[in-house]
């Protein structure tokens, strides 16, 4: 009985100093992982982006809804005939 009891204790401390290196394991790679981030973001006007501004944004609007009154228009015109 004593043998067996033995063992037991003998696994557990095995289990207790695995489950202690995979922690440390894992706690360096996350501190690993850690980087500082710098970001640097251009906001000047010669940025080339067209779609930045703010009137394309407006003309595409408009010709959006223009699209989606004509085909709402023309659907409803075809159900009449």
């Amino acid at each position: 009985m004593k043998r067996i009891s033995n063992r037991v204790a003998a696994q557990s401390w095995v289990k207790k100093w695995l489950m202690l290196c995979t922690s440390l394991f894992v706690t360096i790679l996350s501190f690993a992982q850690d980087k500082k981030i710098d970001v640097d973001i251009n906001t000047g006007k010669d940025s080339g982006s067209f779609f930045a501004s703010p009137i394309v944004w407006v003309i595409g609007g408009a010709v959006f809804i223009l699209l989606l009154v004509a085909l709402l228009r023309n659907s409803g015109s075809k159900s009449d005939a």
